[in-house]
């Protein structure tokens, strides 16, 4: 069987669930146009076509704007080392929802089973209390024991939507580095803009001391580096935060 070269616009939204509206509009923009548009004015798109359009569903997934998704795609990656990074993403997002498969799986047995559930157990993969020595050494007890009192007020709705959009956020730090996506561009300003209102969430005051400081504490405990892709990652987030500071408005 011959290999097929290249799709049409129905071929490509019933593979992919894409809208045909959808991908006219990524046409009209810039973002994904067709290999050729033959003479009936159907759309074709060819592998490389298709590659781009991978890029740019999973960059929506994870959150992000289309015009920072086309300074992504702009960027000097070659398309393996774009791949490789889009595949780590994925292998993030995988490792995610196989802790959440194995937390929710955890959860029904035991209640099956009259167990007794363990928190931990039910929210695996964000775990604040790890962080509870370096809040309060450095923004002392009170700072501490209001986040832990709003951490334990939410539901596992509210928890599980907490931790998604930590995720999301991280994620989009990682593609934005990797994609060489200046830290003091507008669309990591963008990112940086959601970092702080989810901080705003279980911190009651976060000052422009309190954000700076936390922006050093990312690449001072490697631990924070890993949910960044590493100490580079980390430091990329770090220099994206300064930027951010320098404009934005803190509570006093």
């Amino acid at each position: 069987m011959t290999e097929m070269t290249e799709w049409s616009m129905h071929e490509i939204t019933r593979a992919t669930g894409t809208t045909s509206r959808t991908l006219r509009h990524y046409d009209q923009i810039g973002l994904l146009p067709p290999a050729r548009i033959g003479a009936n004015g159907y759309r074709y798109y060819d592998t490389d076509a298709l590659v781009r359009l991978q890029r740019i569903l999973l960059l929506r997934e994870l959150g992000l704007s289309l015009p920072a998704i086309a300074e992504v795609l702009a960027g000097d990656q070659s398309e393996a080392e774009a791949l490789r990074t889009h595949l780590e993403l994925l292998e993030l997002e995988r490792s995610r929802l196989e802790r959440r498969i194995a937390s929710v799986r955890t959860t029904l047995t035991k209640r099956e089973g009259g167990e007794h559930l363990m928190a931990s157990e039910m929210f695996d993969g964000f775990d604040h209390t790890q962080y509870e020595n370096e809040v309060t050494e450095r923004w002392g007890r009170e700072a501490w024991q209001s986040s832990d009192t709003w951490w334990r007020s939410l539901s596992a709705q509210e928890k599980a939507a907490f931790q998604a959009e930590q995720e999301q956020i991280a994620a989009g730090f990682i593609a934005a580095h990797e994609a060489g996506t200046a830290p003091d561009s507008a669309e990591v300003a963008e990112l940086c803009r959601r970092h702080h209102l989810w901080l705003g969430q279980s911190v009651s005051t976060v000052s422009k001391a309190y954000y700076l400081g936390l922006a050093d504490m990312y690449v001072a405990d490697p631990r924070f580096g890993k949910n960044y892709g590493g100490s580079d990652g980390a430091e990329y987030v770090r220099e994206a935060m300064r930027a951010y500071a320098t404009t934005a408005e803190f509570t006093p």
